[in-house]
């Protein structure tokens, strides 16, 4: 158990730490955008510059709905994503696995990879043309959502063989 406390950790501070990075990249994305601050557009492309450079950090197509639904949507969802998978990993280096808040990071986590790939791709469609990729993408979602809808449920079955061994003590 010892191990899997040291992956959980190194795995928490990894996807945490991206969380906080996409987080960033939003905000400095956004910023730039509505203020036209270190942006250069050519006819069709908007390249945003790395803060206090000329050196290219995102290259956007130069159109308000490509910035919304292929640009920042995604960019907050995965922060989105990576902050509540960091929650997962969080959970397996706790001292008691089985406990309610342990079941609510795993069902968040869950409930998120099964609903937002579908709605919010549903939702850009009516804005802007969807990749054949990205339903590749929403597919591994939905099924790291149900494999780890499976060990919410484990962990829930845990949990009450925990509080029954308790009142049983």
């Amino acid at each position: 158990m010892k191990k899997t406390k040291i992956i959980s950790k190194i795995l928490y501070a990894l996807t945490r730490s991206l969380a906080w990075i996409y987080l960033a990249i939003g905000l400095y994305g956004t910023f730039a955008w509505i203020t036209k601050t270190n942006i250069q557009t050519a006819d069709t492309t908007t390249i945003i510059n790395y803060p206090f450079t000329d050196i290219s950090f995102l290259i956007l197509d130069n159109d308000q709905s490509y910035f919304l639904f292929a640009f920042l949507l995604p960019v907050l969802s995965y922060t989105l994503f990576f902050w509540l998978l960091s929650n997962v990993f969080k959970v397996f280096y706790q001292d008691k696995l089985f406990t309610n808040p342990n079941i609510g990071h795993l069902k968040r986590f869950y409930l998120a990879n099964i609903t937002l790939p579908i709605v919010l791709v549903a939702f850009s469609s009516f804005f802007i043309a969807i990749e054949k990729g990205i339903f590749i993408i929403v597919a591994l979602h939905l099924v790291l959502g149900v494999f780890i809808f499976i060990i919410s449920e484990i962990f829930h079955q845990g949990l009450s063989l925990q509080n029954e061994q308790d009142l049983y003590i």
